[in-house]
């Protein structure tokens, strides 16, 4: 039951990564807009963009590892063919 319960936290395609990262995007605009109000000026501009650059980072960071597993995945059952 654990295991079904995991599966659904693990990203699987692209679609669901890009929906991931557009949920990041939402919240580290929203912390932004705050930080914005609680410090008006250079510093809330600063703090608004390492939120924003952070959900890059991420963003960067989940599509690379899916580009990995798929390749893994692929060496995997290339192998498989090969031993065959």
């Amino acid at each position: 039951m654990l295991r079904k319960v995991s599966r659904l936290f693990v990203i699987k395609t692209r679609i669901e990564a890009f929906l991931i990262i557009y949920a990041l995007a939402l919240g580290g605009c929203s912390r932004g807009l705050h930080y914005l109000d609680q410090f008006p000026g250079y510093g809330g501009w600063m703090l608004f963009l390492a939120c924003s650059g952070a959900v890059f980072m991420a963003g960067a960071k989940i599509l690379d590892c899916l580009k990995y597993e798929q390749a893994a995945k692929d060496a995997a059952v290339f192998a498989k063919v090969e031993r065959n």
